[in-house]
């Protein structure tokens, strides 16, 4: 049977994301891996997150890395629009990681077309995966970018049939947070606790 091993937000902890990878018993040719945006900011190698992330979808095949608010406030950042969003927000810690590896261009082209090919959401038969929540009664074709980003408190405390069981990061929680219409795995990695996978269908949680 398929697997899906879902990723929340790394945040530019590099140690404990190859850490988690050792642990999980992924099979290339038939599990998919999904990873739930926030790769940078806050964190002290976002700059190593990135490339780690963008060789390991050369080797595998059934990746999905999915867009956070903190790569849509990087992307503000580098167009202009809203530079101090960003840097408020963790953003000096990742131009700091950029930095020390990259002295012409701050993001080399290979990493802009990794941030430029996120995707909002993703979904099975079974599950919707998102960053960081859904509306309630919205149909998700229909849901607006910014909820999916940055929803909170009226997505976590909704008891709302999503039609799917819905995979979230984006709020950060001490452990998992199961409820049967979500699954919440931000526990928190850049602030000294775990960086969560979860194993589905099945269930399994692993941790770094």
């Amino acid at each position: 049977m398929e697997k899906i091993f879902v990723i929340g937000d790394i945040h530019g902890c590099f140690d404990k994301l190859r850490v988690l990878i050792d642990k999980i018993k992924f099979d290339p040719k038939h599990d998919s891996l999904v990873f739930l945006g926030d790769y940078i900011d806050r964190g002290p190698d976002s700059f190593e997150v990135v490339t780690y992330l963008i060789n390991l979808k050369k080797q595998f095949r059934n990746i999905i890395f999915l867009k956070g608010n903190h790569e849509d406030m990087l992307e503000n950042y580098l167009s202009g629009l809203d530079r101090s969003t960003f840097l408020y927000n963790g953003g000096n810690q990742t131009l700091q990681s950029y930095c020390k590896h990259v002295y012409n261009n701050l993001i080399p082209p290979e990493h802009l077309k990794f941030f430029e090919s996120l995707v909002l959401f993703y979904q099975t038969d079974n599950y919707i995966f998102v960053h960081a929540g859904l509306r309630d009664n919205i149909r998700l074709e229909r849901q607006n970018p910014k909820d999916l980003l940055w929803i909170r408190s009226s997505f976590i405390e909704s008891n709302c049939n999503f039609g799917k069981r819905v995979i979230f990061g984006h709020t950060p929680f001490e452990k998992p947070f199961v409820q049967s219409n979500k699954i919440g795995i931000d526990t928190g990695a850049v602030y000294g606790n775990l960086l969560t996978c979860v194993e589905l269908p099945e269930l399994v949680f692993y941790h770094a």
